[in-house]
């Protein structure tokens, strides 16, 4: 069993690199901190709010390709070889879906959080921990058409990695909210 929510986390980790990027390259290349919205309102909120930036969007799809290639890379050497879910000859496409999916599913609750009226950075469980996870299974799944129980398996070790990498965030003070 250990292999196996090793092997779903191995696969996971471009969406995962996806996710955190935004974050790390917050005060990178400020000339694309513009909105992915461009501030359009919708209602009484902007369609997707402020902090979803090009910025972000770019530097997660890079982070996913990125991690990727790297996984391609150690998967040629036979290094990790036996943590890989799919053949990562198609290293680019993968990255991209990964990468793009995380970024999606992470538009699409924003998008439903202020369209509820919930501002940005207030907690949205089980949604703040998982977004990102739908999104790239469901781009990715094309390529790579995973069973269920290895999605399942994703979907828990996804949430509890997400609670401890976000408390660990906050007490360091990456981030200034705690979910």
């Amino acid at each position: 069993m250990a292999n196996i929510i090793l092997q779903c986390f191995y696969f996971m980790l471009p969406a995962y690199f996806a996710n955190m990027a935004p974050v790390v390259a917050k005060n990178m290349f400020r000339k694309l901190t513009l909105p992915i919205d461009f501030n359009i309102g919708l209602g009484n909120n902007t369609i997707f709010g402020k902090n979803k930036t090009y910025r972000g969007l770019i530097a997660g799809m890079l982070a996913a390709i990125i991690v990727a290639y790297t996984q391609f890379f150690l998967n040629g050497g036979n290094i990790f070889a036996d943590l890989a879910l799919v053949d990562y000859s198609n290293w680019l496409l993968i990255g991209l879906l990964l990468g793009l999916g995380a970024m999606f599913g992470d538009l699409v609750k924003s998008f439903v959080k202020r369209r509820i009226g919930l501002k940005p950075g207030m907690p949205f469980v089980p949604f703040d921990q998982l977004d990102f996870v739908f999104g790239a299974l469901i781009f990715v799944y094309p390529v790579a058409k995973l069973p269920m129980e290895k999605m399942a398996i994703i979907l828990f070790i996804s949430f509890i990695l997400h609670m401890v990498i976000n408390h660990i965030a906050f007490y360091t003070g990456i981030r200034k909210e705690r979910w």
